[in-house]
């Protein structure tokens, strides 16, 4: 060993280990303490992903509902809905042309006319206009030449059932006679009811209404 290296100052080896110092104070971080941040950065990206994934499927139910709804609409509720309509209309047809039917005779054609009349009737109904018209319409008819027609002005469904309906019908029945020639038009409203019979409407009642 030199004479220099012996005489270094006495804070040399002080200066010495200071630089030294601030190296082997510094905390390098160990296995255990690097293991929670790791986790923690995987929880948060797994949470990120999940909140994607939550986004994605609420969106993929979302379409799915409205085209389940679109389904249901158009293969469903639809053609139910255009056979009502359809049923409505014949039941409308049915109710209207028995109505004029059984108002409309004339003493040149009667027997032809109630014929034509019992083909839309049905039970009691049937029965009743039956004897009606053979024991009071027929007689008066004779008697005072009377001709009568009917226009349906209006008519609507009121019920509608699979083997029933209930149908408004609005009249203007139009009258003449030997003794009053000019024709009278009067007014008239019916309710009608309806029953399926072979797959056919036929009026199984027939009220006045309003």
């Amino acid at each position: 060993m030199t004479s220099e290296q012996e005489s270094l100052p006495d804070g040399a080896d002080s200066t010495l280990e200071d630089r030294e110092s601030p190296m082997e104070s510094a905390e390098t971080p160990s296995a255990g303490d690097a293991r929670p941040s790791g986790m923690a950065w995987i929880s948060r990206m797994a949470g990120l992903c999940l909140a994607q994934w939550r986004s994605v499927l609420l969106a993929a139910l979302t379409i799915a509902a409205i085209g389940l709804a679109v389904f249901v609409f158009f293969f469903y509720y639809r053609p139910d809905r255009l056979i009502d309509d359809a049923a409505a209309q014949r039941a409308i047809r049915a109710a209207s042309t028995g109505a004029v039917a059984t108002v409309s005779y004339s003493s040149d054609s009667m027997d032809r006319d109630f014929v034509n009349a019992k083909s839309h009737l049905t039970g009691d109904f049937l029965a009743y206009y039956d004897k009606f018209t053979k024991e009071i319409v027929t007689p008066t008819v004779q008697k005072k030449h009377i001709t009568q027609t009917a226009a349906v002005i209006r008519a609507a469904v009121s019920e509608l059932h699979p083997n029933s309906a209930v149908v408004l019908v609005f009249l203007n029945e139009t009258t003449t006679s030997k003794d009053k020639p000019e024709p009278l038009t009067t007014p008239s409203s019916v309710r009608i009811t309806l029953t399926k019979v072979d797959g056919s409407w036929l009026i199984s009642k027939l009220d006045p209404y309003g």
